[in-house]
């Protein structure tokens, strides 16, 4: 691995900047997005089921094969991997929003309302504050999918660390498939242990002592 870095280290960098570059674009917009999604579907009467039900399929389908069915929208490039793996960040947040806000006490929203909160205010005083362990955990879960998946971009031309990898099983190098993996791997645990981290600091302290 040193052998590694003493030969690929400019690379090695300009590579972890274009995977953090995809993977941070691709999770950011999928957070704003089934976050407010997730709050408008605690909202409605009807249809919440189905629009879960569908981000679930859209789940399910393989990551190369969304990638590849980007290619004749987007071109080649870091815009369909960022388009893909947006797609691929939805269901974890989503569904987590949804289940947290659903979850909170209906005594503190009635209570809320009794102080003469508006519906907005207590989506954002009360009821986010209060799922936050929940919706983070989609979050966190998402994150590390997205770090992952993001190495698999380099197959469409996007960049990032799975070049190295791509090129290692393409040549039988095994010092270029460590040299990409290991950083994604740390990459993901440090996100992960930063969200984490995140979660504990926004967290209001009657949900941590529920908890």
């Amino acid at each position: 691995m040193i052998n590694f870095i003493q030969q690929y280290g400019g690379q090695l960098l300009y590579k972890l900047w274009q995977h953090i570059y995809i993977s941070g674009i691709s999770l950011g917009l999928g957070i704003l997005v089934a976050v407010s999604l997730g709050i408008l579907l605690t909202r409605m009467k009807h249809g919440s089921g189905v629009i879960i039900e569908i981000a679930s399929v859209l789940q399910t389908v393989p990551a190369l094969a969304l990638l590849a069915m980007m290619i004749p929208i987007f071109g080649i490039g870091a815009l369909p991997a960022i388009v893909a793996l947006f797609i691929y960040s939805l269901l974890p947040i989503l569904r987590n929003t949804y289940l947290g806000i659903q979850g909170v006490d209906p005594s503190l929203k009635d209570a809320a309302k009794g102080m003469g909160m508006t519906n907005f205010q207590s989506i954002i005083k009360v009821e986010l504050p209060m799922a936050v362990p929940v919706i983070m955990s989609g979050i966190r879960l998402s994150a590390t999918y997205v770090i992952a998946w993001t190495a698999l971009a380099s197959y469409i031309g996007a960049g990032g660390l799975g070049d190295f990898i791509f090129n290692g099983l393409n040549l039988y190098r095994t010092d270029l498939i460590l040299g990409g993996s290991i950083p994604v791997i740390l990459l993901a645990l440090l996100v992960d242990w930063l969200l984490g981290k995140l979660e504990v600091w926004l967290t209001p302290t009657t949900t941590s002592a529920r908890a």
